[in-house]
Order: structure tokens, then sequence, then C-alpha cells
């Protein structure tokens, strides 16, 4: 070991280093910088290019393959097209009864039916079941000309909005309802704004120069960009959700930044052990390169997971966030070094008055010496590993214990904020109508013609007797005569578990029986059917997820680390890690004190797709810190063979990038969580949550203090395992860069 100063001159190796395919790459990249950063603005002009030719709109169907709800939508769009559009719901209170407001009534409604898109308007005036038992409220709905709520333009649900608002008054109060005008309701936050103006922060305080920390966020910037315009012409091919641009710029933002941050560290080591700009760049990406390439693709197995859900938007939500974190690796490995050819030698200019500077230690492998705190810490979790260890595992289960009460089902207009018009309208339903109101089910018979009248009569008699049902209404028949709508409304609200049994009971054992004997066959369908049959769906496939995304992963971290107690512990730490953010989350959606925190004031249910979708994420995220941090120890170990020196080395060496790196994480992800929006605030959460948990309990505690415990035996692999696997060399060659003997 010895002490140089920052760019003091090397004497070079007399032998050609051993240089890897990535290495190579940079060292093109970084000659031909000029191309390589027209090449990335080519890229962009083309993506452009190709979405304004080719671009899509967003879509997305959470129904369950083969479901009979699924069943039943199929058949609302082919045989009741007027059926199957969006509605809005217009609710009106009048505490002296709305009978005698009926000309205020007509004419709100005729403004509303004036509106874009709107293409028919019901009177309530004429259908009894439209006002509620005491005459205080009435319901209305206006039939729009699109499909899917996101079809309808924002515009338009918010000119509905300003109407229904300029018509309220003290004595007579209205509000709409619908998935339109949530929508319109929620808006838009600039999330992605606030994680990179916190991200910069960050790079600021640790590198403490400008041009340091411009680095990553320009390079994250550069793969967002294309990614994100490429999107749109993903979108023509597969069906993707709104929400998955959100998730897709968070990884985008959150990786790309990250990789390059480890890249600028390992990149001033190298120029602090005495390198030149273009040999610490090539020496970079062959050595903490390959961690990136490693840690990427584990991310990308992770979300190739979501194929085995067999959910359309599942599938489409992964594509699109595949798609960034392959643009945001490139960029990391081809952009970032020819960057490095303008500003390698300027990386350390406009530094900041914050920090000191000091010697810089260069320790045998060509890494800087880590500072006395971070060797005292990791020196301090050697001493006590047992209660390390302990204490580790103990918060984790503590954490994860509140997922055990986990209530799953899909946020409604109930969730919302109280102040919105959609909440109003929701709550004067129940209040109105009860609490069924807001989730009425749909039973679409189908029905031979010209027998439909005996069989629906059954069908309506044997549901109107069922437990837990509030009222039916009369069967209405398509043109054909051959298929018939009835609404069902249930005692309880959708979020409620009897609703749950009352489909069950409906479809297991009401309707077989009033339809037995007949050709008629009757399916029950609607947004509260959907939810429960999707539900259903994902629990049944999440096994698959999580088999086939763990074993993928090992068996990357076994080629990459020659060892299967590192995969193994990995596996085991990143499950523990992901349990403990589902517990979280848990947390939060009771609605106490730690729910009002975020803004969620009621007890809300949790998507079934949100835990399949933080797990897919974050146990890739996950997988990179485990990355960063093993790739170090295991130089560590090629360097010593002392299983205690590579430990403590490695986690001090990399304890202040992965703290970086995550504190830039948990800051996208934590921008997400003012978001109205009830499942972007929950996903939001949720990483936050388990990127700080995994950066403090697990790598920085659990992780080396197991790796103690476990001695020798980290390195292990049988022989027979060993052939068979290709060897990556994660950590590549780092003392092949650097001479032997210095100056």
């Amino acid at each position: 070991m010895s002490v140089l100063t920052s760019g003091q001159p090397l004497e070079q190796a007399p032998t050609t280093p051993r240089v890897g395919p990535l290495g190579r790459l940079a060292r093109v990249t970084y000659r031909r910088r000029g191309r390589t950063v027209l090449a990335w603005l080519a890229a962009l002009v083309v993506a452009v290019l190709l979405s304004m030719s080719y671009g899509g709109d967003f879509k997305a169907d959470y129904s369950a393959p083969g479901s009979d709800s699924q069943q039943a939508q199929t058949l609302l769009e082919e045989r009741f097209p007027a059926q199957a559009g969006d509605t809005v719901d217009v609710v009106v209170y009048a505490a002296d009864g709305v009978q005698g407001h009926q000309a205020e009534v007509q004419s709100l409604l005729g403004d509303l039916g004036a509106v874009r898109h709107v293409d028919a308007v019901s009177d309530p005036f004429t259908d009894p079941a439209a006002i509620s038992p005491d005459g205080t409220t009435l319901v209305a709905h206006l039939r729009l000309d699109v499909e899917n709520p996101v079809d309808m333009p924002v515009a338009d649900s918010e000119h509905l909005l300003e109407i229904a608002d300029s018509a309220s008054s003290s004595a007579f109060q209205v509000a709409l309802g619908g998935q339109s005008i949530v929508q319109a309701e929620q808006g838009e936050i600039g999330s992605e704004g606030l994680g990179l103006a916190a991200a910069a922060i960050i790079l600021l305080i640790m590198f403490g120069s400008l041009v340091a920390a411009g680095l990553p966020i320009l390079v994250a910037v550069a793969g967002l960009a294309v990614s994100s315009t490429l999107t749109t012409v993903v979108i023509s091919f597969v069906d993707a959700p709104d929400w998955s641009t959100s998730l897709a710029t968070m990884m985008g933002i959150g990786i790309g930044i990250d990789y390059a941050l480890l890249m600028v560290t390992r990149f001033r080591e190298w120029r602090a052990a005495g390198l030149d700009p273009e040999a610490a760049t090539v020496a970079t990406l062959d050595t903490a390169g390959r961690s990136v390439l490693v840690a990427g693709t584990t991310v990308v197995i992770s979300m190739l997971g979501l194929f085995a859900m067999g959910l359309s938007f599942m599938r489409g939500a992964a594509v699109v966030t595949i798609l960034g974190v392959l643009v945001v690796m490139l960029a990391s490995i081809t952009l970032f070094p020819a960057l490095l050819g303008y500003l390698g030698k300027h990386v350390d200019r406009l530094r900041l008055p914050i920090g000191r500077s000091h010697a810089v230690v260069v320790a045998e492998g060509g890494h800087v010496e880590p500072s006395r705190g971070w060797l005292a810490w990791s020196r301090l979790v050697d001493r006590h590993r047992w209660v390390a260890a302990t204490v580790g595992v103990v918060a984790l289960l503590a954490l994860a214990s509140p997922f055990l009460g986990v209530r799953f089902g899909f946020p409604d207009a109930g969730n919302n904020r109280e102040e919105t018009s959609s909440r109003q309208a929701y709550d004067a339903l129940a209040d109105g109508f009860g609490a069924g109101m807001n989730g009425p089910l749909l039973l679409v018979a189908e029905v031979p013609a010209g027998s439909t009248a005996g069989v629906l009569d059954q069908v309506g008699a044997a549901v109107a007797g069922t437990k837990g049902v509030a009222a039916v209404t009369p069967a209405v028949l398509n043109e054909a005569g051959d298929t018939a709508v009835m609404t069902v409304f249930p005692a309880t609200g959708p979020q409620d578990s009897e609703t749950v049994d009352l489909v069950n009971t409906l479809r297991d054992d009401v309707l077989p029986a009033a339809t037995s004997g007949s050709e008629a066959s009757v399916h029950v369908g609607g947004v509260t059917a959907t939810s429960i049959d999707s539900t259903d769906n994902i629990a049944k496939r999440l096994p698959l997820l999580i088999g086939g995304v763990v074993l993928l992963s090992m068996l990357l971290l076994i080629a990459s680390f020659r060892s299967l107690a590192i995969a193994i512990k990995a596996a085991v730490m990143n499950l523990l890690s992901v349990a403990a953010a589902y517990g979280v989350v848990a947390l939060v959606l009771q609605g106490g004190w730690a729910g009002q925190l975020i803004g969620i004031d009621t007890a809300t249910p949790l998507p079934a797709f949100v835990p399949v979708l933080m797990f897919a994420v974050l146990f890739g995220l996950s997988m990179d810190y485990e990355v960063f941090l093993v790739s170090r120890m295991r130089e560590g170990w090629l360097r010593t063979r002392d299983n205690e020196m590579a430990i403590l080395g490695g986690l001090a060496g990399t304890g202040r990038v992965i703290t970086a790196a995550a504190a830039i994480m948990v800051a996208v992800f934590a921008a997400f969580v003012p978001s109205p929006d009830v499942v972007l605030k929950v996903i939001g959460v949720g990483m936050a949550a388990a990127i700080f948990i995994d950066a403090t309990v697990v790598r920085l505690l659990l992780v080396p203090a197991v790796m103690h415990l476990l001695g020798k035996a980290n390195w292990w692999m049988p022989d027979w395992l060993g052939r068979v696997l290709p060897e990556l060399h994660v950590e590549g060659h780092p003392e092949d860069h650097l001479a032997p003997t210095r100056a």
C-alpha cells in the first residue's frame, strides 16, 4: 500500500493488461467520442420519427384470461356495444328532496349532455330506482362514446366537472363519479423532475464536484430520452397500462444514475492510482462495467418473470420497463466512456465548498482505501457478527408482519381524497342507496332467442332471493333477443369480503340452479367481479413468478461469483427484503397514522398486481446492490485468499457507493408518493422502503455478518457445477491495469 495524491504518475506495466470486451468497447468509444455522441443524438432523432409515424396509445385489460367476468365483458362488447362504453355518474343531493329541484336537474343534465363525447343521458325521474328511498339523492348516467376511460380527453372530463361545480349550491350539491373523472382529478405532479433534482443533490454531496455529479445525470437523461420516446412505438404492438411509463421512468432514472455513479467512483479511483484518462476509462469499464452488465441483467430477468403471470397488462409493463433498462445499460457502456473522453480530465473540476481534500491511499488492486468511518463500521459488524445477523433478521420479520393482515382488491373512488368530486359522489351514493350501489354486478345472460322470458324470470327471482343482494334490475334484451343484462346491487360495498362471497355463491350455486334444464348461461361481470377474478388469478400464478425469477437469478450469481452460498444467501435475503417492503405497504394501507403521512386516510385494499410488480422490480434492484458489494469482496478474495479481509475491504470499499446509490433510488421512488393515484403512491412507498431496507439492514449489516459466519464456505462450488457453468469474471482483472512497482 502507498499514499499518492490524485494525479501522481504511476509507472505502467511492461505487459499489455488483459482487457475484456467491455474494456475494448470503452477504448473505441473513448477515442471516437464525437461519433458516439452523434450516434446517440441520431438514435434520439430516429426514435422521435418512429414515434411520430407509428406511435400508439396505452390500453390495458385487467381481467383474468378465461375468467367468468371476462366472458361477460366479451359478450357486452359484442352484443351490447352501448353497455360496454364508459359511463359518468351524476349524483345530486338535496336535503329537502330532489323532486323539488327537477327543473334544475334537467337543466344540469342538458348542459352535461352537450359536452363532447357524451353520447346519451339517462332520465332519473322516469326510473324509480334512480332516486334514493328517502328522496334526497338521485343518480343519472352519462353514457360516453369511448369504451376505455383513458380514451376520454382530460379536458372534456374537466369541462364536466366545471359544469357540476357551477350547478352546486348550499341546498343542491352535485358530484361526478367514474374512472374518467378520477383520471381528470389526478393530474400530473412532475415526479420525474423531483426525482432528478433529489438525485443531483445527493451526487453533489457525494462527489463535491459539478462535473463528477453531472456525468450520471447526463447518462440517465440520455437513456431515458431515447427509451421513453421508443415506448410510444412499442405500445403499438403490445398492450400496456398508462402507469407503465411511470414505472419505466423510475427504473431508468434510478438505475441509470446508480450505474454511472458506480463507474464514476471507480474512474476516480483509477485516476487517483495514476492512470491517464483513457487507461482509467478502459479499466473502469473492464471492472465496474462488468458489475453493471450483470446487475442490469438481473433486473431484466426479474422483469421477464412478469410474463409468467399470463396477464396482458403485466407483459406490456414488463416490455416497457425492460426497454428502459436495456437502453440505460447501453448508455452506461457506450455513452459514458465517450463523455469521459471530454470530461475525464476535469472530473474533479468545479468543486463545491463542501468536504475537505485529503491524501488518497491506493491499495492493491487499484482501488482507493475507504474512509476510516466505513472501515470502523465493517470491523464492528465483524466483531459482532452473531448480534448483527440476529438483529437484521428480526428487524426484517418485524417489518414484514403487517402484511399478514393485508386485504387484496382494487382501490376505488371511496379511497380518493375527501375533497374530490369522485369521492363525494361515492359517499353520496353509499349514504343514499347503500354501499352496494358503488359496486354493482352485471349478469350477462346468453339465452336461445324466443325462449328468454321464463329463464330470465327464474334467474331474476333466484338472484333477488339470495342473501346479500339488495336489488336486481329487470332484464334488458339486445336487438337480436339472444342476450340479456341485469344489474345486481349487493348489500355490501365493493371492497367487503361479503361481496366476494356473494359473487362466488351466485356463480357456484344460484345461477347454475336457476338455469338448470335450459340452454341459457349466465356470467357475472362488472368492475367488482373483474377485480375478484384478477386477484384470484394472480394468487394462483404468483409461485411461478417467484420460483422462476429466484432460480434464474441464482444461476446468474453462481456463474458470476463461483459460489453456491452467495447465490442462496442472496436469494433468501432478497426475499426477506421484499417481504419487509410488503409489510410497510400493508401498514400504510391500513389508513392509520402511517397512511395519513402519505395521504391515505381510509383503509385501502392492495391490488394484487402491485406486490407482483414490486417483487419483479425489487428483486432485480436488490441483486444490483448484491453484485456491487460481492464483486468487490470477490476481488479481495482472489487477491488475498483471506475471507475476513475480503469482506472487510468489500464492505468498506462499497459502503459509500451503495449508500449514495440507494439514497438516489429512494429519492426517485419517493417522488411518486405525492401522486393522487393510490396505485402509484403505494408503488412509490413500497419501493422506496424496500431500497432503504435493502441498502441498510441487508447489504450493510446482514450480508457481511452472514458471510463472516460462513467463512471460506462463501467461495465453495462443486467441481462438476464449475465445469458446467461459464465463468463470467464479474470482478475483472484490476491488478492487470496497474504496474507491479510504483515510481
